[in-house]
């Protein structure tokens, strides 16, 4: 069983995680789509970080609400605001599914392919605020929402290996 032993090893065991999850069970070899999708892992379940510190998954409204008011925000903010929707769709649809469908009023309609159309959406408006200067991130957050669907399996296939290696 894995134990830390610096935080460094934490985020090795999630870099390879993600890096296994990608390469060997999805045949995805993209170098800076997983380093973001492990970055996202390291950032929201670092044991260091103050409990509490991985964002609470907000239903499907409050996302297409959150991306309303975000549009009306100068460039800078509303990019933090479109990337940190991004990434908490990605992380809850990717490796909570489960949790999200708790939270979901039951009805006829698809409330989670809402949930995660707004994550798309975010990682698509990222990629139309960066600066002229940023081509790399913008393709990246452009490689994100069209590969979205992906990288939700590629998150499942994570805690698949994660379980895998308790």
């Amino acid at each position: 069983m894995f134990a830390a032993r610096e935080p460094s090893d934490i985020d090795r065991f999630f870099r390879g995680l993600t890096e296994y999850a990608f390469h060997s069970r999805l045949g995805v070899v993209d170098p800076p789509l997983v380093d973001y999708v492990s970055l996202l892992l390291v950032r929201f379940l670092r044991l260091d970080e103050p409990v509490g510190a991985t964002p609470a998954a907000p239903d499907a409204v409050a996302v297409a609400r959150l991306l309303d008011e975000a549009r009306s925000h100068p460039a800078d903010a509303a990019r933090a605001e479109f990337r940190q929707i991004g990434d908490v769709t990605l992380f809850w649809s990717g490796l909570y599914p489960e949790a999200l469908r708790r939270l979901q009023p039951s009805g006829p309609h698809d409330d989670l392919g809402v949930y995660r159309e707004a994550g798309r959406r975010a990682y698509w408006l990222v990629s139309t605020l960066e600066p002229d200067d940023a081509a790399e991130e913008r393709l990246l957050f452009e490689r994100l929402a069209h590969d979205y669907d992906l990288c939700v399996e590629g998150l499942a296939e994570v805690r698949r290996a994660w379980g895998e290696a308790a």
